[in-house]
């Protein structure tokens, strides 16, 4: 399958007719210490495939990656210590601009949420609107929810809090200190691509003042967004701020478990915009 109106340039990706990207990414966890299982069925799709939000590759209906477009990676793994869900964009050639401005407005959503400050207790539904809020301001919107709770070596989707305007606002969804949650809004567009992009952070306690409690976010899955799916141009000085500093502290924590290609791909992927 090929990208939208794009022309047939073949690229070489993961090729080895023996392994699938989900054989790969699972003979890779498995290689891990505490690793268990996956902790869902992988979602690797290209382009048209990606705009189903829950593709699944199988012998009889797969796309072959070729030409130019976008590669959606939706991946997790069981540990004993933990529970993981990530969600990350691939370009493969050289991506359309419209694609880059779908995943740079995705990014902004992302950004948005992971820097809120709200309340202890909020019923977390109503921090939908936050990350949906730079995507609804180009009229573009997404049937999903934009996060739910990850167990500890549990479920992969678990409550009590969601994420989610479409769910209602019960009181056992009040956000605490200590949950984990998913942030992954996104876009798709029927017939040509999907986006995605998601990280799990922590509840944190922010701090205390006259108003009461608030929480805010840490970001805990670190790996690097790759910035050329991405047009920069679009990003405010706090939003290029946010990247630029999450991809330094990337670099910081995994740069010492890495040597040879991969710390050059390290270094390369979370170099500064």
């Amino acid at each position: 399958m090929t990208g939208h109106d794009q022309p047939k340039r073949p690229v070489t990706v993961l090729r080895n007719p023996q392994l699938t990207i989900d054989e790969h990414l699972t003979a890779a966890r498995e290689r891990r210490p505490g690793y268990v299982s996956l902790s869902f069925n992988t979602i690797a799709a290209f382009n048209a495939n990606g705009a189903m939000p829950h593709y699944h590759a199988t012998p009889e209906e797969h796309a072959v990656i070729e030409g130019d477009g976008l590669l959606l990676i939706d991946s997790g793994g069981q540990y004993l210590g933990g529970t993981t869900d990530i969600t990350r964009m691939v370009p493969i050639g050289t991506p359309s601009a419209e694609q880059k401005r779908d995943c740079t407005r995705v990014l902004k959503g992302v950004i948005a949420l992971s820097r809120a400050q709200f309340p202890r207790g909020i019923l977390s539904p109503l921090l939908d609107a936050i990350a949906r809020a730079p995507i609804w301001a180009e009229g573009v919107d997404y049937g999903h929810g934009t996060g739910h709770g990850v167990g500890y070596f549990l479920n992969v989707h678990e409550g009590p809090q969601v994420i989610a305007y479409q769910a209602a606002p019960a009181p056992q969804t009040a956000m605490q200190p200590g949950m984990i949650t998913s942030i992954e809004p996104g876009t798709y567009r029927p017939g040509r691509w999907g986006v995605r992009i998601e990280n799990l952070a922590l509840n944190r306690e922010i701090g205390t003042t006259e108003f009461g409690e608030f929480l805010g976010f840490e970001t805990l899955t670190l790996c690097p967004i790759d910035s050329r799916c991405l047009e920069p141009g679009l990003l405010t000085q706090e939003e290029r701020d946010w990247f630029n500093g999450y991809h330094d502290e990337v670099r910081r924590r995994l740069a010492p478990l890495l040597e040879g290609a991969a710390l050059e791909w390290l270094n390369l992927r979370t170099a500064p915009i």
